[in-house]
């Protein structure tokens, strides 16, 4: 939830009961002044962590809950904290609530809001806790949350590339390195490849919210409070496995967000990669495939063009977020422990790269599925590149010729094609023989089952190739995976 933060000049309401002092804020007691508004818009950060308002009033709901039990708030207290907090947050979510800067950051517009709705009951509720293990509470409950979503969204462009998978499986094509033609392969052992990919992602994301599942609530400043509280009580109501062992560690640990940045940065490369390869297949020198209307854009002065925009987007915002990691291990990297305000700059890094990411996964189901391979195109050109000259050349090792004198062989008769104008099929038994008699020692009809570059993948047989039984194979084990069956 992003909630709109509207500029303001109105001031701050005055205290209830003095308590802040002259300065008007909650930490205000023992300043005399006010602060120069020019700071205040300087260390403001309710313009982007209002986002967080849903897991600031589920952090302290549990709070009050936990202090009503431990005899630190009546439960009329708890009961009114409650409700006060459920219906501050659904004035933020209903677009009424009145931000301003002098208030900071999202946690002091709550809590005000509170007091000002139930009174002196709202301000028992930062009993036995800080800003500090506040905020690393509800970024730890955002993380968490956007760790889920990430993972089922990496989780339905899988099943978009398996799916299409069936239709594809005897389609051909031309498998690459260093971009030039290699081996041949079916189109689904190249959709499966991307599939891999975005599963290790998904384990990058999933073991990130293991790891971050401990609570830092409780941990106050940095180091603990003498108040009667019950740490378990809260990581139980808050979903996390156990609270945090040290509070010095809680209030500046930020590993949980460097490791999502990271998970979210190779998610990202990945991303990339895949627009990359599908710009090139789109291009008209390749014309493997073409991709859905909805999905390009055209040229405002040639009239024929049809432009890849979205994978070039998506290609291009994997930048915003490999710098959001950067950022985030730059501002952590010379910081002593417990909190420091650099931490505030956190989010800015956080919530852009996760909001990038989520958007290039939301439309890459519809582009997959909806991308057609251009069949006729790929195949006229199949041949080219000599694609069986690996398939011959293992033909040649099971006749008993030495894999780096078959190697040779190999080259010298590719070499003889591309003098001649020809290819390793046009070859005739006597020119293969004059090469290497043991190439036709099976006879000719053994020799002619590899040559070609639908045959050459036809005998693709090590698992994880890209032969046909094979893959068809590995599609099946990755239906049952993702619940397709």
């Amino acid at each position: 939830m992003t909630a709109a933060v509207p500029d303001s000049a109105a001031p701050s309401p005055a205290p209830a009961n003095g308590s802040e002092g002259h300065s008007g804020k909650a930490w205000g007691g023992r300043f005399a002044g006010g602060t120069d508004p020019r700071v205040e818009s300087f260390t403001e950060s309710i313009s982007f962590d209002a986002r967080l308002a849903p897991h600031d009033v589920a952090g302290s709901k549990a709070h009050a809950t936990m202090l009503a039990e431990n005899g630190l708030l009546t439960a009329e207290e708890r009961d009114a904290i409650h409700a006060g907090l459920d219906e501050v947050l659904g004035e933020i979510e209903a677009g009424t609530f009145p931000f301003r800067t002098e208030l900071e950051d999202v946690h002091m517009h709550i809590e005000s809001a509170l007091t000002e709705k139930i009174g002196d009951a709202g301000r028992k509720l930062h009993t036995a806790r800080s800003r500090n293990d506040q905020v690393s509470t509800d970024l730890k409950l955002f993380v968490r949350e956007a760790c889920d979503r990430l993972d089922e969204l990496l989780a339905d462009v899988q099943r978009a590339f398996v799916g299409r998978c069936g239709q594809d499986l005897d389609v051909v094509i031309p498998g690459y390195t260093h971009l030039q033609r290699a081996m041949p392969v079916s189109a689904a052992h190249s959709w499966l490849c991307w599939v891999e990919k975005l599963d290790r992602d998904r384990g990058r994301v999933r073991d990130c919210r293991a790891r971050l599942n401990e609570s830092p609530l409780g941990a106050a400043a940095l180091a603990g409070t003498t108040l009667p509280i019950d740490r378990d009580r809260t990581a139980e109501l808050l979903g996390f496995d156990r609270p945090a062992a040290n509070s010095l560690d809680i209030s500046s640990d930020r590993d949980f967000l460097l490791e999502y940045l990271f998970a979210l940065t190779v998610t990202a490369t990945h991303l990339s990669q895949w627009a990359e390869e599908w710009i090139v297949w789109f291009s008209t020198e390749f014309g493997f495939l073409s991709l859905p209307d909805a999905y390009t854009t055209g040229s405002s002065i040639m009239p024929q063009k049809r432009n890849p925009d979205v994978p070039e987007l998506i290609r291009g915002k994997s930048a915003r977020v490999v710098g959001a990691l950067v950022q985030a291990l730059v501002l952590l990297k010379g910081l002593p422990t417990a909190y420091n305000r650099d931490l505030q700059e956190d989010k800015l890094a956080l919530f852009d790269a996760h909001d990038t990411v989520v958007a290039c996964l939301d439309l890459m189901p519809s582009i997959v599925a909806g991308a057609t391979l251009n069949v006729a195109k790929i195949e006229s050109r199949l041949e080219d590149g000599f694609l069986d000259a690996t398939a011959l050349m293992e033909h040649a090792i099971r006749a008993g010729v030495p894999m780096r004198t078959a190697h040779g062989v190999i080259g010298k008769l590719v070499a003889l094609c591309e003098k001649t104008g020809r290819r390793l099929a046009d070859l005739s038994d006597e020119e293969f023989a004059s090469a290497d008699g043991r190439l036709v020692s099976g006879g000719s009809e053994e020799l002619r089952s590899v040559l070609g570059a639908k045959n050459a993948a036809a005998v693709l047989k090590s698992y994880g190739g890209g032969g046909r039984e094979q893959v068809a194979a590995q599609v099946e084990r990755w239906r049952g995976q993702l619940g397709m069956n």
